[in-house]
This record gives structure tokens, C-alpha cells and sequence, in this order.
């Protein structure tokens, strides 16, 4: 196990080869939360901080916890060789798309159907550890389920259900999309 203070040209490297990532998030009395994210939605944005897209889903956990205390981790895995995972501590912010710096950070990903919002995270350290464990696995293809519906949804539609998720499963506040992506919306 070694620790880094900020991402290397190789943790670049190896983080942009990994077709999944996992993000855990908590805070103080609510439930942990972690997640599967792909669908080349994560950037490096400069060696301390790193950013994904997130695409609207069934709650917004990750939204809430950042909010409430900012802790949170990344994960790679390697499912092929070298073994490997890495993660990434930090503490993170989510950027709507009626936010100010919105047009910057959105330019820097392929538009998702379905985005809500991004999240961005200061890195205060990184780890690689050994990843031997993890089984060898290959990817087969991205599943198309979610940007087939969020593309089948009119965006009036998409903000009405963001308007009324308010709350995270535990009760805490979230912060909602009030507009789409593109500025278009309410």
C-alpha cells in the first residue's frame, strides 16, 4: 500500500483505462452510500482535483452526504494486469447546471442523456494497493437502459421529477437541477 498526495501521470493513466469507478459517501447519521458509476463520465481535471458526470437515477445520496459533511471516496479496480485499486480521498461539491461554473466544467465530458449534475472533488490523497483479490474481468458493453430512457423523457418532464426529490433516503436536504444541462428548463 503506498500513498500519494496528488494524482500521477500513471494514476491519469491507469484511472482512464477503468471502465468503472465506485463512489462512498456518508454523513453523520445517515445510512453509507456507494455506487457503481461509468459510462465515461469521469475526468481528471488537474493532479488535486477530479470530477464526474452524474446521470439522474433513483435517489441522490451523493448530492445530500457532500453537502451535509464533503467526504468522499473513489475507487478503481483493475480487472485485468497489472492488478490494482486505487482510490481517492477527498471532499467533493456538486455543480448544478444553473451554478455559475456549470459551462466550464460541462464542456470537459460528452453530454449524457439525463446529466443533473456534476461532481467535483478536491483530492487530499490518493492510494494504490495491491488489487490481488479483485477477479479478472472484461467488459462486454455499456449498458444502454438509462440514457434510452432519460433520452425518451422530455426535459420538462425530467426537472418536474427532480423538483420533488428534495430529500435524501435519511432525510437530508439535495439540492435539485432547477434547469437543464443546456439552459434550457424552468
Amino acid at each position: 500500500m503506498e500513498f500519494f498526495p496528488a494524482l500521477t501521470d500513471d494514476h491519469r493513466a491507469f484511472v482512464a483505462r477503468q471502465p468503472v469507478f465506485f463512489v462512498a459517501t456518508a454523513a453523520e447519521g445517515a445510512r453509507i452510500n456507494l455506487s457503481p458509476k461509468g459510462m465515461d463520465s469521469f475526468r481528471v481535471l488537474d493532479a488535486n482535483t477530479v470530477a464526474y458526470l452524474d446521470v439522474g437515477g433513483s435517489g441522490n445520496e451523493t448530492n445530500a452526504h457532500l453537502a451535509a459533511d464533503g467526504r468522499i471516496t473513489i475507487m478503481f479496480c483493475a480487472f485485468d494486469q497489472p492488478a490494482l485499486i486505487f482510490r481517492i480521498y477527498g471532499t467533493g461539491r456538486a455543480v448544478l447546471p444553473q451554478d455559475t461554473e456549470w459551462a466550464e466544467l460541462y464542456a470537459r465530458f460528452t453530454p449524457l442523456p439525463g446529466t443533473r449534475q456534476i461532481f467535483v472533488i478536491s483530492v487530499g490523497e490518493v492510494q494504490t494497493s495491491c488489487g490481488w483479490g479483485v477477479p479478472f474481468m472484461a467488459l462486454e458493453r455499456e449498458r444502454q437502459t438509462l440514457s434510452k430512457y432519460h433520452a425518451a423523457q422530455a426535459g420538462t418532464e425530467r426537472l418536474a421529477k427532480w423538483a420533488g426529490r428534495t430529500k435524501s433516503i435519511d432525510g437530508l436536504p439535495v439540492r435539485v437541477a432547477t434547469v437543464l444541462p443546456d439552459g434550457g428548463g424552468a
